[in-house]
């Protein structure tokens, strides 16, 4: 996040933590870095000091270093209460927070492309840019719901129609706006016309497929969207924390080693036993509430979190290899499998994470900008804090996938119910002569057969 974009260097000769924002690449610190141009540098306006004023008025006497630094940790501290918060209020709310967050970091990235080429009056630009956005909102929320609330798609005769149609409404959609992209060409600006269309479609890439798999991981179970993303936040404290007060060098410099915080906050992410790992997995793997997939219940018409724990989040006993016997006297270990699970999610996220924001903080220096947005006083807009979860997002839908999630029999059955009667006889014949010739069903229902 952009908070810590100061906390990718470590302690150096004659140099000390001042708490600002940057991050160091080769080559970097004298004169313009090379390839931009003033035409690439966006008209950004005065930047305003959006900090409360009893903040403000409690920290004047301090230096801006520190001042700075309280500001940013109240925030974050309030941040994380609100986290828990929503956490508190539902699965509903999650989504909707999910959204949010995606259309205000979808909003800061097109606003950036639009001031470095507003001089050329570049007509639809923006327009166009939100009208992709709620095409591409809809192809995927109607994947959601055609996926997870097919009872309730059973049930309304318009839902039947729009989820029958889905992707070739999705397809007619998408071809209005490409079609009025075309038809918006202008003479002499084909190029910079197709260089933000590129902006536009990069940037639903990076944001609304990423936003989808967050949700998507959410419907895993709610522990599979509080641990990441908490994991993320305790690496990027901690980084924070190791770049303000140990000093800076750069993170990358030719003849030099790799030194970051990130790298020295990597044991309080995946090592130490009060990290989230320890306390995140083993607690939130108690809790039903965690654990179970979130599914749409069509009687109560609310999402229900209630299911028989899988044996990923049940107690195990492990014997531990030889060598660790002998250093801790110990010859086996009870853990709930998903605590080792959460093993490889923290290192990623303190090894592969962090590129995110290193990711995020070129793209800003290419434009000349210290923050996306100014949303947050402290920390920047909302994109600069999520740099890095949206990396951590993807890695776990794709880890969900290749190592979890089995066939899921609830979602089995919600696609039968859309079938027609005649497609739902064949498959019960089919699975009762099946159950028959494995001896599996019982005798009473083969005689009333």
């Amino acid at each position: 996040g952009n908070s810590l974009f100061s906390s990718v260097y470590c302690p150096g000769p004659g140099r000390e933590a001042d708490g600002d924002d940057k991050l160091t690449f080769p080559g970097e610190g004298e004169g313009e870095i090379e390839g931009d141009s003033k035409a690439d540098t966006p008209d950004v306006p005065p930047s305003t000091d959006n900090t409360p004023q009893c903040l403000n008025k409690a920290l004047e006497g301090l230096s801006s270093r520190w001042k700075n630094w309280w500001i940013r940790g109240i925030l974050s501290l309030t941040m994380i209460i609100g986290f828990f918060l929503i956490i508190y209020l539902g699965p509903i709310m999650l989504i909707f927070v999910v959204m949010g967050v995606q259309i205000k970091c979808f909003h800061e990235i097109i606003t950036i492309g639009y001031r470095v080429y507003r001089s050329y009056e570049l007509p639809w630009f923006r327009t166009l840019s939100w009208y992709f956005l709620i095409c591409v909102n809809y192809f995927f929320y109607g994947e959601t719901v055609a996926d997870y609330f097919g009872a309730l798609v059973q049930r309304e005769e318009p839902l039947q129609f729009l989820v029958r149609y889905h992707r070739f409404i999705s397809f007619a959609l998408y071809l209005a706006g490409f079609c009025m992209f075309v038809l918006s060409l202008v003479k002499k600006h084909y190029r910079l016309q197709f260089y933000m269309f590129a902006w536009t479609h990069v940037t639903l890439l990076i944001v609304v497929t990423q936003s989808h798999l967050v949700i998507q991981n959410l419907f895993e179970g709610m522990i599979w969207f509080i641990v990441p993303i908490s994991i993320v936040i305790c690496n990027d404290i901690m980084a924070y924390l190791f770049g303000f007060f140990f000093g800076r060098t750069p993170l990358i410099k030719p003849g030099h080693v790799v030194c970051s915080p990130y790298l020295q906050a990597t044991p309080t992410t995946v090592i130490l036993p009060h990290n989230p790992r320890g306390i995140y997995a083993y607690l939130l793997s108690q809790y039903q509430y965690f654990v179970c997939p979130v599914e749409y219940n069509s009687e109560t018409n609310r999402f229900a979190v209630e299911c028989e724990p899988t044996n990923l989040f049940m107690i195990q006993e492990y014997t531990l290899p030889a060598v660790v016997q002998n250093a801790v006297r110990w010859k086996t270990v009870n853990l709930y499998p998903f605590q080792i699970h959460s093993i490889a999610l923290s290192s990623f996220a303190s090894l592969i994470g962090p590129f995110g924001g290193f990711f995020a903080s070129g793209f800003k220096r290419a434009f000349k900008i210290k923050d996306f947005a100014d949303t947050i006083p402290g920390h920047g807009g909302i994109m600069d804090r999520f740099d890095c979860q949206y990396l951590m997002a993807t890695f776990v839908h794709v880890y969900i996938a290749s190592f979890i999630r089995g066939p899921n029999p609830s979602k089995v059955l919600q696609q039968l119910l859309v079938l027609q009667p005649e497609q739902q006889l064949s498959i019960f014949n089919t699975l009762r002569n099946h159950l028959q010739e494995q001896g599996m069903l019982p005798p009473a229902v083969e005689e009333a057969q």
